[in-house]
């Protein structure tokens, strides 16, 4: 392909990982507004956010695999259809229930977009540096449609009401369908990998249990039998997924791909980072609307400098990537975000509106500087014939990431009084400070061992004509051993 058509091609794929990203946190703002419409406590707009999430964090590696296998542009197509229907279904949703389901079929279609979308990306860049460049853009679009979610939110919120944050996405989703059809190639592995069933049983089950335990935990009692039974579960469904992947030719998530420090490294960072995000985000909404009665508009502006913060550095930290690899992006991600959570760590009803667009401004820093590296590092923990699925499991570690942030903050705040909510809220932004800090850790072990000819860090080559057939289990192994 020509240089525009291949920026051309990205531009397509940011468009259509824009709607994602607004998605998994624009409801956010719409929550007081949701739960007063449709009747929803707590727990049940805790649910409203999470049954996207949940859904989409455990389909992302097989969707992945689907599009490996079956064409990618084809399963891309597939799931901008699914998500548009979806989110007409939540937009006339009667009652919580309804709503709640949609979202989680909203999660499908989201399944088969994100991951697509960075293979995709990834296999229309052949030069490394241009790749590095491609993935700084493509990360910068990711962040800055979470970040301005919750603007968005609030200002369709404020003139069209809560139904109208799903209304918005059809129109996006024609347009998407339509610049796909004309500009995107289709592309598929020369040796898809087959589908996992029993393991993609297992990690929904081990994430549902997860997730649906800090939610259901303030209800049920943290101590009670029903809260043991689903620790017992969620252990028991963990040990299997384990037992079975380590022992399957083709795994859905090959244990062995965690042997490597920076693969490793680079899927609990993303965890890190997205429970940060998430846990600021619902935070914030529910401390300035209840708390210190802010209309939903006011909340959503109030997020615009993290908004700013994600954007502008996002490109900043894919250069830095592609000339000095992904170590330093990701300690000053570390830095900023944990300066953001230790400004609110003694919040409280009258904190100045000055130290919360502070806060926010460093996190977003913080986020902007952390996708990039992330998703460079984490690639290079797959052989490059398996874009797919490369992208499945960064994305899953971010969703998965997501739902335990909102899950965290949600049980932190469950039965306090608006009076009650800022020193409530507490532990969070020590917590959200705390992923900070971890990134540091994680920047130490995110140098890739390998070598290569180039001076930029390797991501993932462009699959050609005449490759070899993908990789097994075992071939797997050995390539991590060589990494």
């Amino acid at each position: 392909m020509s240089a525009r058509r291949r920026w051309t091609v990205l531009a397509v794929c940011c468009l259509s990982m824009f709607l994602v990203g607004l998605d998994t946190t624009i409801v956010n703002v719409g929550l007081p507004a949701i739960g007063q419409g449709l009747g929803i406590g707590t727990r049940g707009l805790q649910w409203t956010v999470d049954a996207y999430t949940l859904v989409l964090a455990s389909l992302l590696i097989s969707s992945g695999a689907l599009a490996d296998r079956f064409g990618r542009r084809r399963v891309f197509q597939l799931g901008l259809l699914v998500f548009g229907a979806a989110s007409l279904l939540c937009a006339v949703a009667p009652s919580a229930g309804a709503l709640i389901a949609a979202r989680a079929v909203q999660g499908i279609g989201a399944s088969m977009l994100s991951p697509v979308a960075l293979a995709i990306v990834v296999n229309a860049m052949p030069d490394p540096k241009e790749r590095a460049q491609a993935i700084g853009i493509w990360a910068s679009v990711f962040g800055l449609s979470m970040a301005a979610g919750p603007a968005t939110g609030g200002f369709l919120i404020e003139a069209l009401g809560w139904r109208s944050m799903f209304w918005i996405n059809a129109p996006v989703v024609v347009a998407a369908l339509v610049l796909i059809a004309v500009f995107v190639p289709e592309s598929r592995a020369q040796r898809a990998q087959r589908l996992d069933l029993p393991g993609q049983a297992l990690l929904t089950v081990t994430i549902g249990l997860s997730v649906g335990t800090l939610i259901e935990g303030p209800r049920i009692g943290w101590t009670s039998p029903a809260a043991l039974a689903m620790y017992a579960f969620t252990a028991m469904a963990t040990a299997a997924f384990i037992r079975i992947e380590s022992r399957r030719h083709e795994p859905l998530m090959d244990p062995h791909l965690f042997r490597s420090p920076a693969f490793t490294s680079a899927v609990l960072a993303a965890v890190a980072v997205f429970v940060a995000l998430n846990v600021t985000l619902l935070l914030n909404t529910l401390y300035l609307q209840l708390a210190r009665g802010w209309t939903p508009l006011a909340a959503g502006l109030a997020t615009l400098p993290m908004a700013l913060g994600a954007t502008a550095c996002a490109p900043l930290s894919g250069r830095l990537v592609g000339r000095i690899g992904p170590r330093l992006p990701l300690a000053l991600a570390g830095g900023f975000i944990t300066a953001g959570g230790l400004c609110l760590i003694r919040l409280d009803q009258d904190t100045s509106v000055l130290l919360l667009l502070l806060a926010y401004l460093l996190i977003g820093i913080g986020f902007g500087f952390a996708n990039a590296p992330i998703t460079n590092t984490a690639i290079t923990g797959l052989p490059p014939t398996r874009a797919g699925v490369a992208g499945g499991i960064t994305s899953t570690a971010r969703q998965f990431g997501a739902a335990l942030g909102i899950a965290i903050a949600g049980a932190l705040i469950t039965a306090t009084t608006p009076t009650e909510l800022a020193h409530a809220s507490r532990p969070g932004w020590a917590l959200v400070a705390a992923c900070g800090a971890l990134l540091f850790l994680f920047a130490h072990a995110s140098r890739p061992k390998r070598t290569t000819t180039h001076s930029t860090p390797a991501l993932i080559e462009p699959e050609r004509e005449g490759t070899a057939p993908g990789p097994t289990r075992h071939s797997v192994r050995g390539w991590v051993r060589r990494a």
